[in-house]
């Protein structure tokens, strides 16, 4: 990607304003003049994506609900694809969602589909055996609503895989990884000028309502700024069929015992 075109990214992140009375309005308002360099960008950017998806291990004719999935980016980077029986992409932002139906129409993927909707709603007509959330759950306002969306519209035993920046608490529980005063306290004042809102609770939430397969914390670079790294998490939850049965969290999952 070139220089002028990453400035022209630099300058929506930065300096443009975020005009709209909605969330979806500001999120196209914020999006359309970058949304053809989103990808080239966010690669530098949204680390964990790809990692995230290969070690899945998807069984063929499973459902798949990509939940704030923009362009589309996350379907080529997931080699069992073409097993899913379906594939749905769902984003509030409509000039990402053109950029992802041109990326369907030009690979023939007849079994995607594009809803443009609400995460914190959205109602699948059968229940989904995976439900992602990449870097979106930081995008959405009310995040715990959407991740108890996707419990709802997964079937009993089926997966969440959510990667997404974040910061620790203060005190975090034993075993997780503790970030110093200026990453906890100045990072999510720089993240939410764009709108990105990074929180302490998402790993707990997570671990609250699903029955933990897999949780990594990592540091990711960040562009134009080789002083900084931005802390991500990599999270693999289960649905377990007393859950479903009970309507309620795991009394066994680290957060609910805790």
């Amino acid at each position: 990607m070139s220089f002028p075109r990453d400035l022209k990214v630099l300058w929506h992140l930065a300096l443009a304003p975020v005009r709209g009375d909605t969330h979806a309005e500001r999120l196209s308002n914020f999006y359309a003049g970058q949304a053809e360099d989103y990808d080239d960008f966010r690669r530098r950017l949204l680390h964990g994506r790809e990692d995230l998806l290969r070690l899945l291990e998807i069984p063929p004719g499973s459902r798949w609900l990509d939940m704030g999935g923009g362009t589309g980016f996350n379907l080529e980077q997931a080699p069992w694809l073409a097993g899913c029986r379906s594939v749905t992409v769902v984003d509030l932002c409509q000039p990402l969602l053109e950029q992802c139906r041109l990326r369907i129409t030009r690979r023939g993927w007849n079994h995607v589909g594009v809803e443009e909707a609400d995460a914190t709603n959205y109602v699948t007509a059968e229940a989904v055996d995976l439900v992602t959330f990449s870097y979106s759950l930081t995008m959405i306002p009310d995040w715990f609503a959407a991740i108890d969306r996707a419990w709802h519209n997964l079937r009993p035993g089926g997966r969440i895989a959510v990667v997404d920046f974040h910061v620790s608490r203060k005190y975090p529980e034993v075993g997780r990884t503790r970030h110093g005063w200026f990453t906890r306290s100045l990072l999510p004042v720089w993240f939410a000028t764009d709108n990105v809102c990074l929180s302490r609770d998402h790993i707990p939430y997570l671990q609250q309502r699903f029955e933990t397969e897999r949780l990594e914390e990592r540091l990711a670079p960040m562009p134009y700024v080789p002083f900084w790294k931005a802390p991500y998490y990599l999270f693999v939850g289960r649905k377990g069929t007393d859950q479903a049965a009970a309507g309620l969290p795991s009394a066994s999952s680290p957060a609910a015992a805790g």
